[in-house]
């Protein structure tokens, strides 16, 4: 197992030539591919933890143990299940705040153009990469999501051990800052819709419902024409700021 960047002595198995790091270990659990390596320093500056002794009890010893400073091994056996599982938790929380600063959202990039999050199942989506989002930033509230830029949908996650990690551990915020920071990802929108047919021919009902969406597709497209916004080439996830005469006839 490769080496977690921090400076102290590493705990080794006595039956292994491997050095065994928290982070590595937690990293390694089938289920939790979607979090990122954070750095030990992160983790180990105060100001990164503000508020998080709310969350989670012992802050300080949970610190040390995810840094490699303590061995939990060498805590009472009797609280080592519960020193653990406030560990990950920690972990989780702080991973939603690091994933925000460049070296998380570098991290993040590459994990999403390696495709480590799935891709989106709507087919005209054509396999566009998804990210994981959280619908609530306070923990235990829901289930994290998939979000796919170019339909600009959630989706559940595939995997059981996937569809239980709480959403509060990537935030709602971590989508938009991004697409905010790499914004060459940003998709084009598909314009492209299902639509029913029966040998060939359109059934009536979908086939009116087509129309209308079509009719509503060209009148925006002419009033942000209208607008001087080119509605070419458009990018998914985030619309930019509109013109000052478009904010004022939508307020």
């Amino acid at each position: 197992m490769s080496a977690h960047g921090n400076n102290n002595e590493p705990f080794t198995d006595s039956s292994s030539d491997f050095t065994e790091y928290w982070i590595d270990l937690f990293l390694g659990i089938k289920g939790n591919e979607y979090f990122c390596d954070i750095d030990d320093d992160y983790i180990r500056d105060r100001f990164n933890l503000t508020g998080l002794n709310q969350e989670v009890a012992k802050l300080p010893t949970l610190v040390d143990i995810i840094t490699d400073m303590v061995d939990i091994e060498l805590q009472p056996e009797e609280h080592r299940d519960s020193l653990e599982h406030n560990a990950r938790v920690l972990y989780g929380l702080v991973h939603a705040r690091y994933i925000l600063t460049q070296r998380g959202l570098n991290k993040m990039f590459e994990k999403y153009k390696n495709g480590d999050f799935g891709y989106c199942p709507r087919v005209n989506c054509q396999l566009h990469p998804l990210l994981p989002v959280g619908l609530e930033d306070l923990p235990r509230s829901t289930s994290v999501k998939l979000y796919c830029a170019k339909c600009e949908d959630l989706y559940n996650p595939k995997s059981g051990r996937h569809a239980i990690i709480d959403g509060a551990y990537f935030g709602t915020s971590f989508p938009a800052m991004f697409f905010q920071n790499f914004t060459h990802a940003m998709p084009v929108h598909s314009k492209e819709t299902y639509v029913p047919k029966v040998f060939g021919f359109k059934v009536h009902e979908h086939s009116n419902l087509d129309r209308w969406r079509s009719l509503q597709r060209r009148k925006l497209e002419t009033r942000l024409t209208g607008y001087g916004i080119d509605i070419h080439n458009t990018s998914g996830g985030f619309v930019e700021e509109a013109a000052p005469e478009a904010r004022a006839e939508t307020t």
